[in-house]
């Protein structure tokens, strides 16, 4: 399939998901060389999940679909542009290329506003809105010491 064809298929997921009353108006799939591996629609709502967004969805599909957590070589058509948890999700991916439709002004139009988000992760900690404490770091640093020095880990 096109570029084009893999994003019209992303819309008419999205506008299905609206008439359906099963979430927001996100669609997005993970295609591989043209081949659509999986498809995702926001269902937020539905799920009661608000990391149910539909570009973490495909992500999730996607990586069950080829047994993996690493998605290089695969391409992510979403019918907006990532907000930042999306974005992170498709880094971690590895996803090789996005392809959007709507930019997250076009989403702001429409209540599905993020730019508080945007603003708030390069703040200080103590000038962020949403309280961000410190509490017991040497304790919660044993983990780490342990995956650094583990054997069976399994790096990411």
């Amino acid at each position: 399939m096109t570029h084009e064809a893999l994003m019209r298929e992303a819309i008419r997921l999205s506008l299905e998901n609206v008439r359906s009353g099963t979430g927001g108006p996100f669609a997005a799939l993970i295609a591989r060389k043209g081949e659509i591996l999986a498809v995702g629609t926001n269902l937020v709502t539905s799920q009661n999940d608000p990391t149910a967004h539909a570009e973490v969805v495909a992500i999730r599909h996607a990586c069950q679909r080829l047994q993996t957590f690493e998605l290089k070589g695969c391409d992510l058509y979403t019918t907006c542009e990532p907000c930042p948890m999306c974005l992170g999700a498709i880094y971690w991916a590895r996803l090789e290329r996005v392809f959007f439709g709507n930019t997250r002004h076009d989403a702001a139009e429409i209540g599905f506003d993020d730019a508080f988000i945007y603003d708030e992760i390069p703040r200080d900690l103590s000038a962020r809105k949403l309280p961000m404490i410190p509490l017991l770091r040497e304790e919660a640093l044993t983990a780490f010491h342990a995956w650094q020095h583990s054997t069976t880990k399994k790096p990411y």
